[in-house]
């Protein structure tokens, strides 16, 4: 097979797009990369990236999302557990190592590109169904991300403002203060955002060895005034007699310390970063799996001893009122003991650490945002064209991290729900992809296995959803902002030319060749795929020739649109030249009809050097219904829209392959 270099239809692109470009050179440095493509945004999540590095390092890349969760994590579960924080803790970290940890190591093995479990689900529920969904899902994922960036610079600022050398009007200057950080994340992103890997190592490190001295100072005092431990178990059954009740109650409350479960779905958007073996080939990379499910047992391991230990020594040693809003340990649960038993010196140190790793936890979170939208929205044609810039982006999720903010009034035990809330559906629908995978492949015991997954994280999501509305809420205004955005964007580059290549065998070559050279004419007509009979094309010629008036000695190039998945909007076309009872045909699988005519007739222009001419019979039934039809099934008005797509695609006439309509 032969492969053009899609000349025209590159050109027919840029034509367009230097009309519309910037002329300004403040929109033109906004809309600098508008052409980029999914995943080659700047950040540690990116799909294609220039060097990899060892597990263990990309590890802590996780791990500024998913460690930094100890800085909060603590809090909030004693505020919604209270005496009952170790239980519920504990269920948490089970349902970690034997629900999310195996739900995502089969994730990093099917969809090791980065794109994580959506783009399981997405080829599992082809057409327009699994767009639709993977949309809802973008809604969650754009919460998960946007409430990571909201409340880790919250709870960094909360670290700030109780810091005891804090100045006064740290006070009171909660929301200007996590605005503030909000934007100091814009900026570093409209800058460019390099060496994310080397910054984490150096981040994760310090903070979790910090963690670790407060955690065994902590239990050192524990063991020096073991009537603590008796003082919190005489009031935990003053509350609950009966051990079942607790077991009970620990179960029911996991669904508020679902944010012990955030850095799951980051782990496998990392794994582009991972260095693989030599062996690897881009179908199978053997070496990156295996080092992405170390890092995700690994991070899990550890992850799950930080909140086992943390919970215990803060739910001992810090009086519950302390905990409730306003207290000195909201939010914030390990830095007041920092302060209490190591003083304000190393306390100090460790809120700064903390506020570090929390900001560059906000960094992580809105790097794989960016990755995210690119790579799914503007191949479904659902984005305007500059989502595929990275700083007009960084503009709208930054103006959406200000709003949330606001409304939210910084307050990190607000944004808990709808954080938790995002997690949740994430590993929820990782659940339900690889128990459908698993289900696909007849593998029995994966499949009740992922199936039980499915129903606990299900439970889960749907009990955290009634105690906690307000996460579903701010979900549900992300994916209705999702869905108009792209249904708007959608019709608007209903228009445009949509293939990312075009290929011409040698027999459709030697065609579209042949009648340029020799008659100096390329004629198309149009057919409508039928029986394939005899009958069919002697039928269809005779009609175009009377009702068009093509010469009957000029020769005819039959061109076949076959259906394939109009959901689609970016597709690669692949023409292939056969000839059916001595009549030549084009035939080319495509899931949008004029848009794929007019790419093809662009493309024989280039080829031949010949303008050519397409023949069309109008199509029955009424233009709205069938502009509807174009929409939804990309067939409806077949002639009227391949001239407009032409129209727009070709501004020079004398350069513009003609239709004929009859």
């Amino acid at each position: 097979m032969t492969t053009t270099d899609q000349t025209g239809v590159t050109d027919a692109l840029e034509q367009g797009q230097q009309s519309r470009a910037p002329r300004g050179s403040l929109r033109a440095w906004l809309l600098q990369g508008a052409n980029a493509q999914a995943g080659k945004h700047p950040g540690p999540h990116a799909e294609t990236v220039e060097k990899t590095h060892s597990w263990w390092r990309v590890m802590c890349l996780t791990g500024v999302d998913y460690f930094s969760t100890l800085g909060y994590q603590p809090a909030i579960a004693a505020v919604a557990a209270g005496l009952l924080s170790p239980f519920a803790t504990i269920v948490l970290v089970l349902l970690t190592l034997l629900g999310a940890l195996p739900v995502y190591r089969r994730v990093a093995r099917e969809s090791f590109k980065g794109s994580g479990s959506i783009a399981m689900l997405e080829r599992l529920l082809p057409w327009w169904g699994g767009k639709l969904f993977v949309l809802v899902l973008l809604g969650f994922a754009a919460t998960d991300f946007m409430i990571t960036v909201t409340l880790s610079a919250a709870d960094a600022t909360a670290h700030a403002i109780e810091n005891p050398f804090a100045p006064s009007w740290f006070h009171g200057a909660q929301i200007p203060l996590t605005l503030f950080l909000i934007a100091l994340l814009a900026v570093v992103f409209l800058r460019g955002f390099k060496e994310a890997i080397g910054i984490a190592v150096v981040l994760v490190a310090i903070y979790l060895t910090l963690n670790a001295v407060v955690i065994i100072v902590s239990f050192g005092h524990i063991a020096e005034n073991p009537g603590v431990v008796d003082d919190w178990w005489r009031a935990l059954t003053t509350q609950h007699a009966n051990p079942l009740a607790i077991i009970g109650i620990s179960l029911l409350v996991f669904p508020k310390l679902a944010l012990g479960l955030s850095g799951f779905e980051t782990g496998v958007a990392v794994m582009p970063q991972i260095t693989g073996d030599e062996s690897d080939t881009p179908e199978l990379p053997r070496g990156r799996i295996r080092g992405a499910k170390r890092l995700l047992a690994t991070a899990a391991v550890v992850m799950s001893c930080f909140l086992i230990t943390s919970s215990i020594v803060t739910t001992l040693l810090i009086p519950q009122k302390a905990f409730q809003s306003g207290g000195p340990a909201n939010g914030r649960a390990l830095a007041y003991l920092a302060h209490q038993y190591l003083g304000n010196g190393f306390g100090t140190v460790y809120d700064v650490s903390t506020i570090f790793i929390l900001w560059f936890a906000g960094a992580s979170a809105l790097a794989g945002l960016l990755n995210l939208v690119p790579r799914y929205l503007p191949r479904y044609g659902m984005a305007p064209q500059w989502a595929s810039a990275v700083r007009p982006l960084v503009l709208v999720f930054t103006a959406i991290g200000f709003l949330i903010t606001i409304l939210f009034q910084a307050d990190v035990d607000k944004q808990g729900g709808a954080y938790a809330t995002g997690v949740l559906v994430l590993i929820t629908s990782a659940s339900v992809a690889v128990f459908l995978s698993a289900l696909h492949k007849q593998q029995r015991k994966r499949t009740i296995g992922f199936g039980a997954a499915v129903a606990v994280f299900g439970y889960t999501t749907v009990l955290n959803i009634i105690e906690r509305p307000e996460g579903v809420r701010i979900a549900a205004l992300f994916i209705v902002g999702i869905f108009v955005v792209s249904i708007l964007s959608r019709i608007r580059r209903s228009f445009q030319l949509r293939a990312t290549s075009v290929s011409l065998d040698d027999a459709a070559l030697s065609f579209v060749q042949e009648d340029a050279d020799e008659y100096g004419a390329v004629r198309i007509v149009s057919n409508e795929p039928d029986d394939g009979s005899r009958l069919e094309y002697k039928t269809k010629l005779a009609d175009e020739r009377k009702a068009s008036g093509i010469p009957m000695r000029s020769p005819i190039i039959f061109l076949e649109v076959y259906p394939d998945d109009s959901s689609n909007f970016e597709e690669d076309l692949e023409v292939r030249g056969v000839t059916m009872h001595g009549y030549r045909v084009l035939k080319v699988r495509s899931g949008n009809v004029p848009n794929t005519i007019a790419t093809i007739l662009l493309e024989i222009r280039d080829v031949t050097g010949v303008k050519p001419d397409i023949y069309f019979e109008w199509t029955e039934g009424s233009p709205i219904s069938n502009m509807f039809k174009f929409l939804v099934t990309g067939v409806g008005e077949v002639a009227p829209v391949t001239r407009e797509v032409l129209r727009r695609a070709e501004h020079d006439r004398a350069r513009r392959p003609d239709v004929h309509v009859s």
